[in-house]
């Protein structure tokens, strides 16, 4: 190859060698833009293009003025020659093959989209808008319409969008590299919005990898295709104004938060069995849950993922809604319908770790890349999926971007963080020898717990509305407390020990259960020292545990009895309620995302009843401040009864400043009680707010008849009430 010239204006004139002709023709040629596309000569510029099947070329200006004919240099398509302009401009070129002729518009004729200040962002992990970057955007660029392409591969020899426009052939659009942050970018005009792409990458060793789905893409093909599809920036109108402003400016622990967790892929199903699309959920779902008094859904993981039986709790495409329900477009419809009635949106969020599907982030330029190298640190061994490197600026600020991105563009209320645990602790199920200790010889993992409070703090102090929950089954110290406290900054935790310790009680026959009584009474020993969220999970009704009606003990009234006691237990009890789907009206077996819940169970008087407990419950809650405003706070319970263990009772005060109290009673033997002696606060009738075992919820109809009367007695004030069999009765003061 000849010794390039250097023209006047310092660019160089590059003189085309048979190597370098070859090179583009394999697409081995790690910088085409350097010898394809117009380049500048000493007397004028000159247009070097690779069209496949091409035998002559003519090129033109945008406006389809001729302004030169190329030569061909090699019957494989590569042409060149001088063309007649003023400028480096767009170039187009119609091609001709026998009769036949088409028109290309030269990608290698335009200019970088991605500027120095998006390298520099970039690299010091401070981008906050990667998503309006990274991935596939449409753009009207130097004059012409397309998509801009942009993806992270540091390690590449050469990096090529492919898909439906180019025939999958990697040679046809190789990439841009930005050497300073690692990103491989390029304008292809004329693409338009719904085809099909990935990236075709040659990693370091010249090995060409499987091919690549973008991390950045906004959607994706329905499984089990995998590619993702270019889409247009949503237009959404959205109507939440006032449902926005309103979170953003309370203290949501004190605020009626009662959460639906539904799998949107098996709530309800069309008549052939298919799933519902976006919309034809918010013609179901969202007046459901307004009738049933939910304040927030949150769904199991909506991003797109492979496999239905993961739940979407191993996604290969964080930015992109999964395809199964329809266009993105429909979700943003789904949310801004919830806010119009006042129902907060939360979504699962999966930042721990990602599958190993080949199309997806695992050795993506041919390096460990998105997770660590060692197994020790990178892969998981319960889930065999790949763990995100949290210590590598790139990868922290692709997931803290996600984060943002789904409260910008979706407007959700709130993300709950799955599998916080196996973030912060570097020898999670592993045995000794398998894990990494730290810089200081612990097992915390300092780099996750840096992302977690960096997500948090920027999360929060973008979209104020918005809240965050940790999946957290450890004692990890404060981890719904701010950061500039130490603590992770989640502005939630779930409760598992409330979950795991009253169903553990429930399970026992009632004869049994005076000799457990602490399971009940030792979680307010913790219960305020985090902001807590009750979960009735999914978790506990799959992998062989049975329905949570299943799960009690006794014959099935007993069964329908506890459960309404549990429900109303917990409803009393101070933290956020999450109960998953189905569970509403007490369905028998055990869930499967494969098909609908059994819905016909409605028309049985026990599961309707079930139904219209946790309505009432619901609308008691969120009616009652003293039940739900300080729910985070210790002053506002008080312990009633508390060593009543031969009984099996339980009973306690819930408060608010300013608020009526609320008498929560529990009896969790079947045993009916008469005249059964309960301190209150003050004197006069205590009006029953809710009883469980009223007949209209499928009980015997047992109580106090509306009223109990409370006395001073004993130097003190007592009520003598009756307590109905396994049921939960709630009293407020009519004064």
């Amino acid at each position: 190859m000849t010794k390039p010239k250097k023209p006047a204006d310092g660019i160089a004139l590059r003189d085309i060698s048979a190597d370098e002709i070859a090179a583009i023709l394999a697409g081995t040629h790690s910088d085409p833009f350097a010898v394809l596309g117009v380049h500048r000569t000493d007397d004028g510029f000159i247009a070097r293009c690779f069209i496949l099947g091409a035998e002559a070329v003519t090129a033109t200006a945008l406006d389809g003025s001729v302004i030169g004919e190329l030569d061909c240099l090699d019957p494989a398509g590569f042409f060149s020659g001088n063309i007649t302009v003023t400028k480096q401009q767009p170039v187009r070129y119609r091609a001709r093959r026998g009769d036949a002729e088409w028109a290309v518009t030269d990608p290698y004729s335009f200019g970088p989209v991605l500027g120095p200040m998006d390298d520099y962002f970039v690299r010091e992990g401070t981008h906050l808008r990667l998503f309006d970057k990274m991935g596939a955007h449409p753009l009207k660029h130097e004059g012409v319409q397309g998509f801009h392409f942009a993806v992270w591969a540091p390690n590449a020899q050469r990096v090529s969008v492919v898909g439906d426009f180019n025939n999958w052939d990697g040679r046809r659009h190789v990439m841009r590299f930005r050497s300073d942050s690692g990103i491989w970018e390029i304008f292809a005009p004329d693409i338009p919005a719904g085809v099909a792409y990935k990236f075709e990458i040659r990693g370091h060793d010249g090995v060409v990898l499987p091919l690549k789905a973008d991390p950045f893409a906004r959607r994706s093909e329905l499984r089990p295709k995998t590619a993702s599809v270019t889409a247009n920036e949503m237009t959404q109108v959205w109507e939440d104004e006032a449902h926005q402003e309103h979170w953003a400016g309370i203290d949501k622990r004190r605020q009626p938060i009662s959460i639906y967790e539904v799998h949107a892929g098996s709530w309800q199903r069309r008549d052939d069995g298919s799933m519902l699309s976006w919309d034809e959920l918010a013609s179901r779902l969202i007046p459901y849950c307004v009738d049933m008094g939910f304040t927030h859904i949150e769904f199991l993981p909506i991003t797109e993922h492979p496999y239905d039986p993961s739940w979407g709790y191993q996604t290969t495409g964080l930015y992109a809604p999964t395809a199964r329900f329809g266009e993105p477009e429909g979700f943003a419809r789904f949310v801004n319908g919830c806010h119009k009635v006042g129902i907060g949106v939360i979504l699962d969020w999966v930042p721990a770790h990602f599958p190993t599907d080949e199309h997806g982030l695992r050795w993506f330029d041919g390096t460990a890349l998105y997770e660590h190298e060692d197994p020790r640190k990178g892969f998981h061994p319960d889930w065999n999926t790949a763990i995100y490197n949290f210590g590598r600026t790139e990868v922290l600020a692709y997931l803290q971007n996600n984060a943002l991105y789904w409260a910008e563009k979706f407007h959700l209320d709130g993300v709950r963080v799955d599998a916080v645990a196996s973030m912060l602790y570097l020898d999670y199920s592993r045995k000794h020898g398998e894990w990494i200790p730290n810089e200081y010889g612990g097992n915390e993992n300092l780099e996750a717990v840096r992302f977690l409070q960096s997500m948090n703090t920027r999360l929060y102090g973008s979209h104020p509305g918005v809240m965050t929950i940790a999946e957290e089954s450890t004692s990890w110290p404060k981890v719904s407390q701010p950061v500039h406290e130490g603590g992770l900054g989640f502005g939630f935790k779930w409760n598992m020990g409330f979950m795991h310790d009253t169903l553990s009680y429930l399970a026992r026959e009632p004869v049994h259960r005076k000799y457990h009584h602490n399971e009940l009474t030792f979680g307010l020993i913790y219960a305020f020292s985090e902001n807590f969220v009750l979960p009735l999970s999914h978790d506990e009704v799959v992998h062989g545990k049975g329905s949570l009606i299943a799960k009690m003990a006794g014959d099935d009234w007993q069964k329908f009895a506890n459960l309404r006691a549990y429900y109303a237990f917990m409803w009393g009890y101070p933290g956020k309620k999450l109960l998953f789907m189905g569970q509403e009206f007490a369905q028998w077996s055990e869930w499967s995302e494969a098909r609908a819940l059994d819905w016909n169970l409605l028309q049985y008087r026990m599961h309707e009843g079930m139904r219209r407990l946790v309505r009432d419950l619901n609308l008691t809650y969120r009616s009652k401040p003293a039940l739900h405003a300080r729910d985070c706070e210790g002053d506002g319970f008080e312990w009633l009864i508390v060593e009543h263990f031969e009984n099996s009772v339980f009973a306690w005060l819930r408060k608010a400043p300013g608020e009526k109290p609320i008498a929560v009673i529990t009896n969790f033997t079947p045993v009916y009680r008469e005249n059964y002696n309960l301190r209150l606060p003050a004197e006069g009738r205590w009006r029953e707010i809710l009883n469980t075992d009223a007949d209209i919820y499928g009980g015997s109809g047992k109580g106090n008849g509306g009223r109990v009367q409370a006395v001073s007695a004993g130097g003190g004030i007592q009520a003598t009430i009756t307590l109905p069999p396994l049921a939960t009765i709630m009293l407020e003061p009519e004064f």
